[in-house]
């Protein structure tokens, strides 16, 4: 796990960037405190900066040069199946000269180049420079769990892990306003996109082919998910399961590799628990971690994670927090953002990461299980639009009802009416609208009057319409299920929100973060099966419950979806209002030129009365570009 960064240039122009590669290094500590490392060769120049995992020794540190000198890489991510893909590369006459990950995707690319790739177990990003050819290659993993941006005009080329270290090199900051259109509706910007004009993310499993001035993209994987052929799977339920308990079982095995101890996150929801059963098998005294805040109690699931805990005998940390505790890791968070991330859940995780990472290096979590078997609220909600029945026809009848009553993601009753209204609000439209209700935090219209006049063609353009279809495109095609819904989820949300918070969060702790349930034989796996086999009128993630029945306390199998969130309103209220005071300024808004001044002051309003429920994500949302404009745009 490191952070990756480097240059390619094109002109004499072009070489000034050379000079502020060790400026983008830096800005990349947090990601690798253990070494850093440069390269140049005439028009390249690499960085590193690394977290040592895997052959934590001076030999394996990065950039990792070919025997013969021909390809040089910096590598950011855990090949989990080296040692079985270097005894394969040994058995035809390679010879090593470390321990490391590194070392052996070095030599295989060597010999079968980009089709390597498809033959890794693991997550990465990282770019190749080939001396003989003066080309580049760069790519990223098959879901996005590591991230690489880049940059090019005229004169160069440039990429990094993150958008901190590509702002050292010198990209443009001019903001993108179909970018912040969407991160108004989102919380995050979708890939390829950032929120910086001429700034682009690489697409999970895309590829970057670098020579002469000419860049060429490629897609190496694609998720293999056929609607028609899940519905007809040809398995009995009995040997879904038997496979998937293989699976998994395998993905929490790989995962465990690392010279270092790895520990596990702990929920107490059904993911992270089936997860730490499983590695305790294996690990003894398994360490595992759990946030909570007991002052809140409607957020708090300590006492379902201290159940999997004591029955695994895990060696367990809860981490109690209060909104003064979010207040002083505010800043820390925000920090970590080189661009705007307003999931306020990533609060809690950079928290728990920042207290886990002073002790450990890895861990394991449970992310990817709610978008592979169904486990949102919005899937159990297509579930029942797409099964019909009086139950879904009345409460869409009862909208006039849900309307009126009071909302709040605050308590059991006010987010239940949330979701009834939405449910309502969503059952009468076509699948793509419905899909993009539920995936967003406000309506279109609503994000656009945030924006000032100004602002809001911009915003609203052909390119809008183009991401935001490549967004639909799971859910427009024919024979149209609940499969399709989760197909949507694992190219948008999974990515570009839950995996992007993982990251950052764990990342700016030096903390690596690694989800068996992503594993690529699994994930194909669980794209094969039929949508009955994950959900019904009663169980969310079925086939996950019932397979691991028997691993999990009693209370946890049938215990409903709790999302991992903050109370976020109660921090804005309290701790959190003197940010809003400032940021959200009548003046600094004026002077900034981006929002509608009126608009923002009727959130500051609305944040001080009995319905600021109803914009509290707004609110935050702001906070968090705000923040971000003052310390990189302003």
């Amino acid at each position: 796990m490191c952070g990756i960064t480097g240059v390619f240039a094109f002109t004499e122009l072009g070489y000034k960037a050379m000079e502020l590669l060790p400026k983008a290094v830096a800005a990349l500590q947090h990601r690798g405190p253990d070494a850093e490392g440069l390269f140049f060769n005439g028009p390249v120049g690499l960085g590193h900066r690394r977290l040592s995992l895997i052959a934590p020794t001076a030999a394996a540190n990065q950039p990792f040069k070919s025997d013969n000198g021909r390809y040089t890489i910096v590598f950011n991510g855990e090949i989990f199946n080296y040692k079985k893909l270097r005894k394969e590369l040994e058995a035809k006459g390679a010879f090593f000269r470390s321990d490391s990950d590194t070392e052996v995707l070095l030599q295989l690319y060597a010999r079968e180049r980009q089709e390597c790739l498809k033959k890794l177990t693991g997550f990465f990003s990282l770019a190749i420079y080939d001396a003989e050819e003066d080309s580049l290659f760069l790519a990223r993993d098959r879901f996005g769990e590591k991230p690489l941006l880049f940059y090019k005009d005229t004169d160069k080329f440039l990429f990094g892990s993150e958008l901190s270290a590509l702002l050292k090199l010198g990209v443009p900051r001019e903001v993108d306003y179909t970018s912040l259109y969407q991160y108004l509706q989102l919380t995050y910007v979708p890939a390829p996109a950032t929120m910086l004009q001429g700034v682009k993310k690489l697409l999970p499993g895309q590829s970057l082919y670098v020579r002469g001035s000419r860049v060429q993209e490629n897609v190496w994987y694609r998720l293999p998910f056929d609607g028609e052929k899940a519905m007809q799977n040809p398995l009995s339920y009995t040997q879904q399961q038997a496979k998937l308990k293989h699976l998994l079982q395998q993905a929490v095995t790989d995962r465990l590799v690392a010279d270092v101890p790895v520990g596990a996150f702990l929920s107490g929801g059904i993911d992270s628990s089936v997860v730490v059963a499983l590695a305790a098998r294996q690990v003894e005294k398994l360490k595992t971690f759990a946030v909570g805040f007991p002052e809140q109690p409607f957020f708090d699931e300590t006492r379902y994670a201290r159940l999997v805990a004591d029955k695994y005998d895990t060696e367990h940390t809860e981490l109690l927090l209060s909104n003064n505790d979010l207040y002083k890791n505010l800043f820390g968070a925000l920090d970590s953002q080189s661009e705007p991330f307003a999931d306020s859940s990533a609060l809690a995780v950079y928290t728990l990461s920042k207290h886990v990472g002073q002790e450990i290096k890895a861990v394991l979590s449970g992310d990817g299980a709610d978008e592979l078997f169904g486990g949102y609220n919005k899937h159990l909600a297509e579930y029942r639009v797409l099964a019909g029945g009086a139950k879904a026809g009345a409460v869409k009848k009862l909208k006039f009802l849900w309307d009126v009553l009071p909302k709040s993601r605050n308590s059991f009753t006010g987010n239940k009416v949330r979701q009834l209204q939405r449910f309502a609000i969503g059952a009468g439209m076509l699948p793509q609208e419905r899909y993009w209700l539920w995936a967003t935090w406000q309506k279109e219209e609503e994000a656009l009057a945030l924006l000032a006049p100004e602002k809001r063609v911009a915003a609203q353009s052909r390119l809008y319409l183009a991401r935001k279809g490549r967004a639909l495109e799971c859910v427009s095609r024919k024979h149209y299920d609940l499969n399709h819904v989760l197909c949507a989820d694992w190219r948008l949300v999974l990515p570009n929100d839950m995996l992007m918070k993982v990251d950052l969060m764990g990342m700016a702790n030096s903390l690596e973060i690694r989800s068996p349930y992503l594993d690529h034989r699994l994930v194909k796996f669980a794209f094969s099966l039929p949508a009955s086999s994950k959900i019904d009128e009663n169980l969310q993630k079925k086939i996950l419950r019932d397979t691991f029945r028997e691993l999990l306390p009693v209370k946890l199998y049938k215990r409903p979806k709790q999302g991992f969130e903050i109370p976020l309103l109660s921090f804005l209220q309290s701790e959190g209002r003197c940010l809003i005071n400032e940021y959200l300024s009548d003046t600094f808004v004026l002077s900034q030129g981006i929002f509608d001044v009126q608009q923002v002051q009727r959130i500051r309003q609305v944040l001080n009365s009995d319905k600021a429920a109803l914009v509290q994500t707004q609110a935050w949302m702001l906070l968090v570009f705000q923040y971000w404009w003052r310390n990189y745009i302003a």
